[in-house]
């Protein structure tokens, strides 16, 4: 059922709750034997409890919009495939788990039978076991053959920080097996002298798709022993492959089985998500092979109360008088502060590497005015931190020698954080699979749990507190890729010569867009015919055409300037926003300044101070159409879809007051443009609609820009994306349609799907996006509506009354959506082809080649936090960040 805590008059009916949505996405409980117990030895409080404690106080219980319960729900038990081992299932026996669930015994039975299956059940319902049961009862066979590796297995993970744990959990269960399971991990981290003895002996080998694209791919003879009698390919998390990230892997797996035929292996793939739509569909899309679904969930669920937390408004006025609300940081903050003194074990999860930071410093210092050893139990995680700072925090975490952890999304993921009776969700993390994977770290070791989500400032977030249906009515987002994308084929077709001379039959693994650019590949030079097939003819290394993240380029160092030493690493496509001369830099609870970013060498020099503020870049874009692909009449004006070249430029950077935001200066900055070819959605409106809306020439530039920042912050809702992997830019006489424009575009070279999306599904994202605007209680727009966190311009001219009208016109005007017009990303998992202009791979862009946003908020469900980058030749996670300003 649901319930609310609402002020009198403002109580929302109740409705039934809908589980067909959300079943698979909730906290579930497993059948391990519990590793931990409440410190105190007492029960622990239920988590409707700690949330009546959280809201006690002056104005507190006002502050959640709405609570959403989903009660306990038992399991269902089944027995082993006779298949298994008999020394696997006594390993599964003194692990604590007496029976599997149904579902887990169903996807083991796919899998001895040789069949690709995708698992698809909730969080914590006991997946990982699912498939290591039949991977470790085939290695066990294959420790009898001589040599004692007749079979081996690769388990692929998204991030370096979840391999590392699977392999803990690996090893511990296997430990009654002796030296037959052989478990090792391979990723920029491991030493350079263990790096041989896992390629020769180790029979498990858990890594990421970087290392696989950099590292093992290219030197695949050297794995030729591995690779030979390769039986299984583990897929973890493979809800996270999604968007440009996602059409990589694709081609990486395609790549894998090619080579893996060439030493005569078929792997089967085992595929495993918490939170997917149309799962194998999805895993189809990714793999390219046939794969069977298993999403009945068999498991126990433990109580989730979910409570949506709307900040309150404060005293303080920001850009253009306008109201401002109390951060998510700080409230965040707040509630781990408070939860920590509670004894509640949480993990505060926020988009933002310095938010993470931030957080953690400011409940500290509030945890240390009641008990300087809780203070010392509260600590942030991040990406950019040195391998050995990672594994110390994990290992923390997993101890509980830490009750409070301020989290980017590195622990989103499967890492095993069992106990924890609280997640705080400090922004809405742009889509609903995250958001319900972030949630289900709690409440895993079969107790309750409570989530709340704390709001930003934020249009999509304004509307998501006040329209819970849209987050617990509405099932999880499709996993939208497009591996025929030219841009991200184009690189893997020349990695894949490189591996092994292409030939025609070769092709067709690729995807029907292959045959298309061999000419084009041939015609730049990168790849020459013979009567073999294509060969690769360069000197440097294929791989290195394209980094799967999307990171181009090599991190940029941040070196303490009077010492020398290594603080971290950044994504050098954010290095232009995140550590520019001036910025405020947070690494570990220590605040620095960036005294100087040489871009040359790929340096931040920084120095440690402590200023009263925070630091945002702001940059500047602009926009040129280069082909039209559709174009549909709205009215008089058009909607259009087709690709595009943005230039955009960081420009300056705003200093902020902590804690309230409140804007203390702006600094100029001179730093190089960025290009990026990519593909957009825009409408343009006539003389006519504008005067059906009433919007006077001086009103046109504030409508335009203020429909643009909201239709930007509501088009996470329609299309699997954040808003800082989408820009966009409104002109009120674009040179290229002659009519008032507004573009929303991709973050990404060659596109992602993102405004493919937005295209076909115009009518209900612009109608939203008027919903958005109108319902927000502001006068002149706040950002809680049509102000944007990464304005280019500092949010002028913004109009909101005149947006309102010139959308309902629109709205008023377009055709009614009709099913047959449905597009291509319109079928689940799957994404439009970015056709459309002819692909200059000789002058491929690099992913994360295009603009730079305002923070280094990271892509929501894209694993990006984790690590610090391993040596070149292996790949670690990283983003790049697409902004979002208006173009004057």
């Amino acid at each position: 059922m649901a319930f609310n805590h609402l002020p009198a008059a403002m109580h929302d009916a109740l409705r039934p709750l809908s589980v067909t949505p959300v079943t698979h996405s909730v906290p579930m409980a497993t059948n391990h034997r519990p590793r931990r117990h409440p410190e105190s030895g007492e029960t622990r409080p239920s988590p409707g409890r700690v949330l009546d404690r959280l809201t006690t106080g002056a104005d507190r219980a006002a502050r959640i919009t709405h609570t959403e319960h989903l009660p306990p729900r038992p399991g269902r038990h089944a027995v082993w495939p006779h298949r298994i081992r008999g020394e696997v299932i006594n390993a599964i026996l003194l692990a604590g788990i007496e029976h599997p669930w149904a579902h887990q015994a169903t996807a083991a039975e796919h899998a001895l039978d040789g069949e690709s299956v995708v698992i698809a059940t909730g969080t914590a319902s006991g997946k990982s076991l699912a498939y290591l049961a039949p991977v470790l009862s085939t290695l066990l066979d294959g420790a009898e053959a001589p040599g004692g590796r007749g079979t081996t297995a690769l388990y692929l993970a998204p991030t370096k920080a979840l391999a590392a744990d699977q392999r803990r959990s690996v090893k511990e269960l296997a430990e009654p097996l002796g030296n037959r399971v052989r478990p090792a991990v391979y990723d920029g981290d491991t030493p350079v002298e263990e790096r041989e003895w896992v390629r020769q002996y180790a029979n498990y080998v858990l890594t990421n798709p970087d290392m696989l694209h950099r590292g093992i791919l290219p030197s695949h003879p050297r794995w030729s022993s591995f690779l030979r009698s390769l039986r299984y390919v583990v897929v973890d998390e493979c809800h996270t492959y999604r968007g440009v990230f996602g059409s990589h892997v694709a081609q990486v797996l395609r790549r894998l089985r090619r080579v893996c035929a060439r030493y005569g292996a078929h792997p089967v793939f085992l595929l495993a998500s918490a939170t997917a739509a149309e799962p194998a569909v999805a895993a189809e899309r990714l793999t390219g092979l046939p794969v069977t679904e298993v999403s009945d969930d068999a498991s126990p669920r433990g109580e989730l109360v979910f409570a949506l937390w709307e900040p309150p408004l404060t005293e303080l006025h920001g850009e253009k008088g306008a109201p401002v609300r109390r951060t998510a940081t700080a409230e965040t903050a707040d509630l781990l502060t408070d939860l920590t003194v509670q004894g509640v074990r949480t993990v505060a999860f926020v988009r933002s590497r310095r938010g993470a930071e931030l957080i953690s410093v400011i409940a500290q210092e509030r945890l240390a005015e009641v008990d300087r050893g809780l203070a010392r139990r509260v600590a942030a995680y991040r990406g950019g931190y040195l391998p050995e700072e990672r594994r110390a925090l994990e290992r923390a975490l997993h101890s509980g020698e830490l009750l409070g952890l301020a989290a980017t999304t590195a622990l989103e993921l499967g890492v095993d954080v069992s106990g924890l009776d609280a997640v705080v969700i400090a922004g809405y993390p742009g889509t609903r699979a995250s958001l319900w994977q972030q949630a289900g770290r709690a409440g895993r070791s079969g107790q309750g749990a409570l989530a709340v989500l704390v709001a930003r400032d934020d249009p999509l977030d304004t509307f998501l507190v006040h329209h819970p249906e849209a987050l617990f009515r509405q099932p999880v987002e499709s996993t939208v890729l497009d591996p025929d994308n030219p841009y991200v084929l184009a690189p893997h077709l020349c990695a894949a010569a490189a591996e092994m001379p292409l030939t025609e039959d070769d092709l067709a693994l690729f995807g029907p867009a292959a045959p298309e650019l061999m000419p084009q590949l041939e015609s730049s030079g990168l790849l020459r015919k013979r009567t073999t097939g294509w060969y690769w003819t360069r000197r440097e290394r294929a791989a290195e055409l394209t980094d799967i993240r999307g990171q181009g380029g090599r991190p940029v160092q941040i070196v303490e300037a009077v010492t020398g030493r290594l603080l971290g690493t950044v994504d050098e496509p954010a290095a232009h926003a995140a550590v520019h001369q001036g910025a405020v830099h947070l690494h570990q609870g220590r605040t620095y300044l960036v005294k100087q970013l040489d871009l040359e060498d790929s340096v931040a020099l920084v120095e440690e101070a402590n200023p009263p503020y925070s630091t945002t870049a702001r940059d500047t874009t602009s926009i040129t159409i280069l082909d039209t692909d559709t174009e549909i009449p709205w009215g008089a004006g058009r909607l259009c879809f087709g690709s595009v070249e943005v230039t955009n430029q960081v420009v300056s950077f705003l200093r902020r007051r902590l804690i309230t935001g409140e804007v203390l200066g702006e600094t100029r900055l001179d730093l190089p443009p960025r290009t990026l070819r990519t593909r957009a959605v825009w409408w343009t409106v006539t003389e006519d609609q504008l005067d059906s809306a009433r919007v006077a020439p001086e009103q046109l530039g504030g409508a335009l820009h203020a429909a643009e920042h909201a239709s930007i912050g509501m088009l996470p809702l329609f299309a699997t994306c954040d808003r800082w992997d989408i820009g966009g830019v409104s002109v009120p006489l674009h040179p290229d349609t002659l009519l008032p424009t507004v573009f929303v575009y991709d973050g990404h070279p060659g596109g992602a799907g993102f405004a493919e999306r937005a295209f076909h599904t115009a009518h209900a994202w612009l109608g939203a996006t008027r919903e958005a605007i109108a319902s927000c209680e502001c006068e002149a727009g706040c950002p809680s509506c049509i102000q944007s966190p990464k304005c280019g311009n500092g949010n002028e001219p913004l109009h909101k009354r005149a947006a309102v009208r010139l959308l309902s016109v629109l709205l008023k005007e377009a055709p009614v959506p009709e099913e047959k017009s449905r597009g291509p990303l319109d079928r689940p998992g799957v994404s439009g082809v970015s056709g459309g202009s002819e692909v200059d791979v000789s002058q491929t862009p690099r992913p994360g080649t295009g603009p730079g946003s305002g923070t280094e908020t990271p892509r929501p469900g894209t694993p990006t936090e984790s690590e610090a980058r391993g040596p070149r030749e292996e790949g670690s996670p990283g983003t790049a960040h697409p902004a979002d300003p208006h173009a004057t």
